[in-house]
This record gives C-alpha cells, structure tokens and sequence, in this order.
C-alpha cells in the first residue's frame, strides 16, 4: 500500500510517492522538483546508470499511474525512480534544491517508519493475545471428559504444543520475545540418577508409541560433560545460578 505526499516549495508543490520504505517520483516530477527540463533528467539518469553509480533495477519500479489525457482520466504504468536515484540526479542539477528535499524526505520516512512499527506492534500484540485466549480454550477442551478418545485427546494436544510454539517465534521475529524471569535452581542430580530418571521416562514414552530405542541413547560421557558445565562456578559463586 502507498501513499501519496504534497511536497511543497515557495513556488510549487510536487506529489511524492511514498511505498517500500523509501520516496518514488517520475522523471516529470523530478524535473518540476528540480526546476530542469524532463530531458535534462533522462539524460543524467542514463549517464548513472551507465557508470554503474546505482542499479537502474534495485531504484527503479514501475507504479500504475491516473492520468488525464484531454477529457479522459487514463490508468497507465509510469516508471518511478526511489530517494537514491533522486538525490544522485539533484546533486548534478540543483543541489540546493536536491539537499532541501533529502531532508524533507528524510523526516517523513522516519515519522512512516516509526508510525508503521508502532501499528505493526500493536496488531501482532493484539494477535498474540487473541492466540493465547484460543490456546487457553484448546487446553480446556483437551481436559474436557467429552473429549473421551485418545486420538481426540492426543490431536488437541498436538495443536496445542505447535501453536505455543508458533506464539514464542512469532514474538521472537518480531522483537517481542521478553526474557524469562530466572529462578535460583535446586541441586543436579548425579549423571547416574539422571541416567536412571532417563531411562524410566524412556519406557514410558516407547509404551505410548511416543520415542523409540534411540531415545535418550547415551554418548560416551555427554551427560556428565553437561552436568560439569552446569556446575562451573566464578570466584566462588554459580556461574549459572538460575539454572
């Protein structure tokens, strides 16, 4: 979606395409911009482009386009040019005018920006939380006795587990991922009782189809190399005390 801005000078006022994050005008809009002619444009255009100053494809975008020709108001496809291939062609032409505009269009990318993460934010709040309530009823309906089947059962369960772990990459890509609160932790077990507690759980999980002999195989001395990791101390105190 795009929008369109009024860019206005002493003596006239140009609209500027505003979409992608960056500010788009034709070669028309350039040369009123500029006070130049549309042919002084294309030939300072061409020249950058030729000197491999900027890719022609990475600034370029053609935009459908409401013209009126006579009496009629025609829909046609313009080529548009972004803030690089504007400023470049304004320093050759008429840097006064070229700068003033940069910093005009400087300002209201950031004010779009800032603007469009703050909705952005909220939306994907509101979208979270709106998950969370139908996890919340997904759980519920996992503990329902209506729900008397184990592939019932187990199906709710399985929806459950993915859509939490959707809920936690969602917040984490969009930024929103906040630090657990940590807790003083207990004392580890020795690798051999955690061996031991491994094993049982190994059982249980093989009984209900869940894993398989390859669960929880041990790997010369793997655990116990965890373990000792775990608990490293610094001067004296744990180097991972909430674990």
């Amino acid at each position: 979606m795009s929008d369109i801005l009024i860019y206005e000078t002493e003596d006239q006022q140009v609209e500027v395409r505003l979409e992608r994050e960056t500010v788009w005008l034709t070669q028309k809009q350039m040369s009123e911009l500029l006070e130049t002619s549309p042919d002084n444009i294309s030939l300072h255009l061409k020249n950058i482009y030729a000197d491999n100053e900027l890719s022609e494809a990475a600034t370029t975008e053609d935009f459908s386009v409401v013209r009126q020709e006579g009496a009629r108001q025609v829909r046609r496809k313009l080529k548009h040019y972004n803030l690089d291939a504007i400023i470049s062609v304004a320093y050759r032409v008429n840097s006064r005018r070229g700068t003033q505009f940069r910093i005009w269009a400087t300002q209201r990318l950031r004010d779009y920006l800032v603007k469009g993460y703050a909705i952005n934010r909220q939306r994907l709040e509101q979208n979270a939380r709106e998950l969370e309530q139908a996890l919340k009823l997904v759980r519920k309906a996992a503990r329902s006795p209506a729900l008397d089947t184990d592939t019932g059962r187990g199906l709710v369960e399985i929806i459950s587990r993915y859509t939490q772990t959707f809920l936690w990459l969602q917040r984490y890509d969009e930024g929103l991922l906040e630090e657990p609160a940590g807790h003083r932790g207990g004392v580890l077990p020795s690798p051999e009782e955690a061996m031991a507690d491994l094993a049982r759980l190994k059982q249980e999980l093989m009984a209900r189809g869940e894993a398989t002999e390859l669960f929880a195989r041990p790997r010369d001395d793997g655990l116990a190399g965890i373990f000792g990791n775990l608990e490293q101390s610094i001067c004296g105190d744990p180097a991972y005390p909430t674990i």
